[in-house]
């Protein structure tokens, strides 16, 4: 019979954990994952749902593709203007060049906007600022524009 000590344990869980962590990544069906190798700075896409085994060099960020309603909302003024939007995986290049690679996420996340009941942050917040822009961007596809008062 084989005996396992709780360090062998702790050991063989925490090489487990460290793989996970350097090498794996995992994306919904709805997401898509944006690479960044820190090494060689190439720029590329993962659109296959799954898990993905990378090198620790190798940043993912990943992006829903769903479409989202974005707002311009204001708390003096029962007016929204609302618009339906969604990322183009296909034009990832255009946003990266644009946007530049981070984990988007990550934006906005200390946000101070008291007193209005919807917070933008990460992606939406991006996709937002994108989608009510005058100029038009191919990483932003407009579904329908909501007007509602």
């Amino acid at each position: 019979m084989i005996r396992f000590s709780a360090s062998v344990v702790a050991v063989v869980a925490s090489l487990l954990f460290g793989f996970y962590l350097a090498f794996l990544n995992h994306l919904d069906p709805h997401q898509v994952g944006i690479t960044w190798n820190v090494v060689d700075g190439t720029v590329a896409m993962q659109e296959r749902s799954g898990w993905h085994i990378t090198p620790p060099w190798v940043f993912v960020s990943r992006i829903d593709t769903r479409p989202t309603r974005v707002c311009i909302t204001s708390s003096g003024v029962a007016v929204f203007n609302c618009k339906l939007v969604r990322f183009e995986p296909k034009a990832f290049r255009e946003f990266v060049a644009v946007e530049g690679w981070r984990y988007w996420w990550l934006a906005n996340r200390i946000s101070f906007n008291l007193g209005y009941r919807e917070e933008y942050r990460g992606m939406k917040d991006i996709l937002r600022g994108y989608a009510f822009s005058s100029k038009q961007y191919p990483f932003i596809v407009v579904l329908r524009d909501i007007d509602e008062e």
